[in-house]
């Protein structure tokens, strides 16, 4: 049981306690709710470029790290299609610097014509490196660009196109954070070795005054049903064939998630799972096989992604997947299943002994409508039984809600 407690401010910041004596450090988590599915189709890689630019000075603070490393701190961040989240540890002593830090890049970074030339081009060259000349780096692009036709969802965080980084104008960049990276579109969290009033009283000093700005509503068309089987083929210099497949799936916080979830984890966790066992050990087809789900908030997608060995038809291939999703509707056992839900909770409760991790995960069900939802998550998994697997197996993970990519080696 994670403990907290929580208030608002009057510009509407979602402010999350979290105490824990055992720890001398402390974490605080700053969770904007922007993504990638919040950028135009025509300016694109938006969101991850502002994880970026907010590392580049604030109004009223020229760097950053610098201050938080002299106070024996650490922070990073990351975006989503989703969400951006950025955090920082310290030693709890030196709580308030990082409210000082992060409240002074939500009151508005320095928009300075050098700090944007110099992000962009680290966004730009991230581009190039990871999926433009890496191998198999353009899966993504790729397989959303057929996979959703409407959802936002059909471009990757990094961006649909280069160009869209590349032609960013100051008023552009003005303009997104605006619409998106005020006190009244996030949910901060401080966990650690903390006091609530210490707490409400630095929030209130360093967060006060930052003006509630027009609330952001998001209006995205939801992508249509797929009831076709999609085939892409693709070919590049890349060390050897693969293959993607792509099932349409609910959101995050649906219902069906963690059947989802536990279903991957069935084909794929671990060495003895089914598809390493049956596909790599004993047919020899792929070198290296896995399941997973992306866990967007929107319809997401079920992947099964495998790395054919050499001489092994995408024909071959393919059947033997779809036959081990097929056994699993028949000899699928309770023990099976009790033995995945054990290494997910052994997940969860080894993750949650870092007060960091526990920080992100109230964000994460705050932003969703209630943080004390982070403390019924295993019970969802542990309500799953093999009955709702092989129906879901049965009525969603079919071809015709499915997107096939082949991708092809091309002869050296």
């Amino acid at each position: 049981m994670i403990e907290f407690d929580k208030f608002t401010l009057n510009n509407g910041l979602r402010v999350i306690v979290h105490k824990d004596i055992t720890t001398p450090l402390v974490a605080v988590n700053t969770l904007y709710d922007v993504g990638a599915r919040d950028e135009s189709e025509d300016r694109t890689g938006f969101a991850h470029l502002f994880e970026h630019l907010m590392f580049g000075g604030s109004i009223n603070i020229p760097e950053f790290d610098t201050p938080l490393q002299m106070a024996g701190g650490e922070n990073n961040a990351f975006t989503s299609n989703d969400i951006t989240n950025y955090y920082d540890t310290l030693p709890a002593s030196n709580l308030e610097t990082a409210l000082w830090l992060e409240s002074d890049r939500m009151m508005s970074i320095a928009f300075t014509e050098k700090s944007l030339e110099v992000q962009r081009s680290v966004v730009i060259e991230e581009f190039k490196q990871r999926y433009i000349n890496q191998p198999y780096g353009d899966l993504w692009h790729l397989l959303r660009k057929e996979a959703y036709k409407v959802h936002p969802y059909k471009w990757p965080t990094i961006g649909k196109d280069l160009s869209h980084i590349e032609d960013a104008t100051m008023e552009d960049v003005k303009s997104f954070f605006f619409k998106h990276y005020g006190p009244q579109n996030a949910v901060l969290c401080v966990a650690g070795n903390c006091e609530l009033n210490q707490v409400q009283d630095l929030v209130s000093k360093w967060y006060d005054d930052i003006p509630t700005r027009e609330k952001y509503i998001r209006n995205i068309i939801p992508e249509p049903e797929q009831n076709d089987l999609r085939e892409i083929e693709h070919s590049a210099k890349v060390p050897t064939n693969a293959l993607f497949m792509a099932f349409k799936m609910c959101g995050r916080y649906h219902e069906d998630y963690p059947v989802y979830d536990l279903t991957s984890d069935i084909l794929s966790r671990g060495s003895s799972s089914r598809l390493m066992q049956n596909l790599v050990k004993e047919k020899g087809l792929f070198s290296n096989i896995s399941a997973y789900v992306l866990g967007a908030y929107d319809d997401g997608l079920f992947v099964v992604s495998g790395y054919l060995n050499k001489g092994v038809d995408y024909a071959e291939a393919e059947n033997a997947i779809w036959e081990e999703l097929q056994k699993i509707q028949t000899d699928l056992n309770e023990k099976e299943l009790e033995k995945v839900k054990n290494k997910f909770e052994s997940a969860v409760l080894y993750g949650n002994v870092n007060v960091l991790n526990r920080a992100m995960n109230l964000c994460f069900y705050e932003l969703h409508g209630d943080a004390d939802l982070v403390n019924h998550e295993l019970s969802k998994y542990r309500d799953v039984n093999t009955n709702r697997i092989k129906e879901l197996i049965a009525n969603k993970l079919i071809a015709n809600r499915c997107t096939i990519l082949r991708y092809r080696a091309e002869d050296k």
